[in-house]
């Protein structure tokens, strides 16, 4: 038996690929399966506009996912009849003023050293891919691998796979206590049972930290990172834009039921998820700049996410101090993007015993010091 803490998309997923092998899974989520940072996030696969320094031992993971997504996307459909808004329209960011385009030159040059496929474009290239961006435009990266998916759509696909797989998912039943006997971890303690397993997933996002029962060393750095988003009803027949737009303050994603989505802030207040009005202006007013026409939009929804960030923003995967027990956490803003792969490093480790050698960078190990 396998036992997986958390039913975000690495927990489904992870249990997903892992019942599709026959084995028996169950899935503990604290609420709704994929309601928490799975449900708040916009679905981006920027593996290329999203490129930094400090990043490029992350980079080949990224793009490694990046490539899965397209088949992934497709099975999923095959299995749940769950379209899972996959779309391939690129991603364009731009600058609005000289220090935005000097931050975004610098980065083009950054990321061309590394060889990825994007390129510059000027203010008015931009309008002409994107032509209700403000003229105040004066140049963008276009980056054409760089796609989306809808979050929500996947995490609804991901759990009617898993149980169609055979996958037991025990949603609002949060794990009190994990149970370690002579250094290796043997069950769960969760709605009043003992459910024990032959090897147990830590994927619970930003509550991973928190399980109790964890020795000190085998506790993952993963603290919560808020991000307050917006959703905004265009005319599904008349879209505002029809890729994913960045500028340097704010995301533009739009889908393709017609919603706009704005986000994200970046906010370390533990896990308080209030929407705030300060979080709303700066979201809407960066988001106008860059596309006045929204501001006759109805606005449709508000809400709050927690990235599960570790202490480099990288996910910690596979084994730790503790046998039998596994991580799949602190993904940051690269939970979407690195499901695929998420979850199969984590099922070639349960099944073949050894972590995948494109993982061995972010085990748990590298905080030990």
């Amino acid at each position: 038996m396998i036992l997986i803490v958390g039913g975000g998309i690495s927990g489904l997923a992870i249990g997903w690929r892992l019942a599709q092998t026959g084995r028996q899974v169950t899935i503990f989520e604290r609420d709704r399966a994929g309601h928490a940072a799975s449900w708040a996030a916009a679905g981006m696969l920027a593996a290329n506009a999203e490129a930094e320094p400090g990043e490029e031992a992350l980079l080949p993971l990224l793009h490694r996912s990046q490539k899965l997504w397209p088949a992934f996307a497709r099975e999923l459909h095959d299995e749940t009849g769950i379209d899972v808004g996959y779309r391939s329209d690129g991603t364009l960011v731009v600058a609005l003023d000289r220090d935005d385009g000097a931050r975004l030159q610098f980065l083009f040059d950054y990321q061309k050293s590394l060889g990825l496929p994007v390129e510059w474009v000027t203010g008015r290239e931009a309008r002409t891919m994107e032509p209700h961006l403000a003229r105040a435009v004066l140049c963008g990266v276009w980056s054409p691998f760089d796609h989306q998916v809808d979050n929500r759509l996947a995490t609804a696909a991901l759990s009617r796979a898993f149980r169609k797989a055979g996958g037991v998912l025990r949603e609002n039943t949060p794990v009190d206590r994990v149970i370690v006997e002579n250094g290796r971890a043997t069950a769960l303690v969760a709605g009043g049972d003992t459910v024990q397993g032959d090897a147990i997933v830590l994927a619970a996002g930003a509550w991973s930290r928190n399980l109790a029962g964890l020795p000190d060393d085998a506790r993952p750095p993963v603290r919560p990172v808020k991000g307050q988003m917006i959703a905004l009803e265009m005319d599904p027949t008349a879209a505002l834009i029809h890729r994913v737009v960045w500028t340097p303050r704010v995301y533009l994603v739009p889908r393709h039921n017609g919603r706009l989505l704005i986000g994200a802030t970046v906010e370390e207040m533990d896990f308080d998820t209030t929407m705030t009005a300060g979080g709303l202006h700066d979201l809407l007013r960066y988001a106008w700049e860059v596309l006045p026409a929204i501001y006759d939009l109805p606005v449709a929804e508000t809400w709050a996410g927690l990235r599960p960030t570790s202490r480099d923003d990288a996910p910690i995967l596979g084994p730790g101090p503790v046998a039998g027990l596994l991580y799949a956490t602190g993904h940051h803003r690269n939970g979407i993007l690195l499901a695929p792969v998420t979850a199969d490093v984590l099922t070639r480790t349960v099944i073949d015993g050894r972590l995948p050698p494109e993982a061995a960078a972010f085990t748990l190990d590298r905080f030990a010091a």
